[in-house]
């Protein structure tokens, strides 16, 4: 007998319509909408009225989603569990971090697989499978970032968008750890062009902030606030600028990450004026906080210390103004979260030793509803940004991203009423703080459904480690 939900009553809210309807799920995928009240909606759970008090065990469950949104779960296309970084890991697991993620109403996350230098893409992405398999709550799928640009590499590169892993993070930050030069990155990006791959940046002038770093210490500037002074916003600027070209010569489309200030946002908007297959992201940090978190006495700057970095207060408007216009398309959270206590410690008398990351994955749909309540964006462009687009940027749209016949059936029911106030005593993600410590929300996680199994029930968790599955992805479905 086939496994049957039914959610009444709600409003199904997608990037491109809001209706009142009913919603069945049959085997873990859609099958089907219906305008609540009619017929065909009630013929959804007529069968089930017949049976009496207590239907077959398997049947499935009716859902009230009464008041509630009915929402596709979300896609954080920029995560990284476990990820190696300063000496030390994110504290998040792929098991607290899915757990976590869920608790958020995100149904997906795309991780990053990392290549070491002197060492294969495989080995990279074979390591982070072993990390991943069998211990996430919902699925998941992978990025590749290559630190390694050669010619074994590049072919290593055809071989991956072949097996469903179509994307590549490269950095312009980081020497001697991530970095590539501008040869390494227009090689990949070349190969890109020909394999329909999408080549990620992480654009900074990595070169000339380590100069600024290294003056900054000599000066005997020393606290968090000083990484945000060093990795300044024209530096994030000319990097956004250089990769768009290379990937104009190049011929390939670019999807620049975590965008924090309004000078790249302006390289991003000329780019696309111009007709280009250029994408921007930003993330919640950089919408919410500012150099004043930085700046916390007490060395408290320093849990908020990421790269690229946060920004005055003044390129929030810019961001938000990048969203509404689509010159910016996606918002993923940089899930990177690392301890206060031992971990971001390990930055005391030296900024540059704080590791970079800040925790976030759990926070993103609320924020962004929240978005909504101010007035920042609509309904739908929340679903978008947060749903739909990461979906169609990383080719897995419309299995995810959405609420229509034949998608896979990860659902959120969602009270836009329920107020909440963010705090690390009642987060569930693996890390001692909450960058949106006292932070007043409107608008609540309630239930959860991925794949049409029960992950969150009624503020409750009920999902499992080994749930989630790996989801090889199609090359981008966003390009113009």
């Amino acid at each position: 007998m086939s496994s049957r939900t039914v959610i009444r009553g709600g409003l199904v809210i997608t990037a491109s319509d809001e209706i009142h309807a009913d919603v069945l799920i049959e085997d873990g995928r859609i099958a089907a909408l219906a305008a609540s009240g009619t017929p065909a909606a009630e013929a959804f759970t007529a069968e089930r009225s017949e049976m009496g008090a207590s239907p077959p065990e398997g049947w499935g469950r009716v859902i009230d989603a009464t008041g509630k949104y009915v929402i596709p779960g979300g896609v954080d296309a920029h995560t990284h569990m476990e990820l190696p970084f300063g000496g030390t890991f994110a504290s998040d697991t792929f098991e607290t971090g899915t757990r976590a993620a869920a608790w958020g109403g995100t149904t997906t996350i795309v991780d990053f697989a990392v290549q070491s230098v002197g060492h294969t893409l495989r080995e990279g992405l074979d390591a982070w499978h072993a990390k991943a398999e069998g211990n996430c709550a919902i699925d998941y799928a992978f990025h590749m970032i290559v630190s390694d640009v050669n010619q074994e590499t590049l072919k290593e590169m055809d071989l991956l968008v072949e097996e469903g892993v179509t994307s590549f993070k490269q950095f312009m930050a980081y020497p001697g750890v991530f970095y590539s030069d501008d040869g390494q990155i227009l090689r990949a990006m070349q190969r890109s062009a020909d394999n329909g791959g999408l080549i990620m940046m992480h654009a900074e002038n990595g070169i000339a902030i380590d100069v600024l770093v290294e003056q900054a210490l000599a000066r005997g500037e020393t606290d968090p606030r000083y990484h945000g002074e060093v990795r300044k916003a024209l530096l994030e600027a000319e990097a956004t600028h250089r990769a768009i070209r290379l990937a104009q010569v190049a011929g390939a489309p670019l999807y620049v990450v975590h965008v924090s200030a309004m000078e790249a946002v302006a390289e991003l908007a000329r780019a696309r004026d111009e007709g280009l297959n250029v994408f921007g992201e930003t993330c919640p940090q950089y919408l919410f906080l500012s150099t004043d978190n930085l700046a916390e006495p007490d060395f408290e700057g320093a849990k908020y210390v990421c790269s690229t970095p946060l920004r005055p207060r003044e390129h929030q408007a810019k961001l938000w103004q990048g969203l509404r216009t689509n010159d910016l398309q996606v918002v993923s959270t940089d899930h990177c979260p690392f301890c206060f206590v031992g971990q971001k410690e390990l930055g005391r008398g030296d900024f540059s030793k704080i590791p970079n990351g800040l925790p976030g994955v759990e926070n993103r749909m609320d924020l962004l509803h929240q978005a909504v309540v101010d007035g920042h964006i609509s309904r739908r462009r929340w679903i978008e940004i947060a749903c739909a687009t990461p979906a169609r940027m990383f080719g897995m749209y419309p299995k995810k991203g959405t609420i229509a016949p034949g998608a896979d059936a990860d659902v959120v029911i969602y009270d836009p009423h329920a107020e909440q106030v963010m705090s690390a005593e009642t987060h569930h993600m693996n890390v001692d703080y909450s960058a949106y410590e006292g932070r007043r929300t409107t608008g609540r996680v309630e239930t959860v459904l991925s794949r049409g199994e029960p992950v969150i029930t009624e503020r409750e968790y009920t999902g499992h480690a080994g749930h989630g599955v790996y989801t090889p992805r199609s090359t981008c479905q966003y390009l113009n």
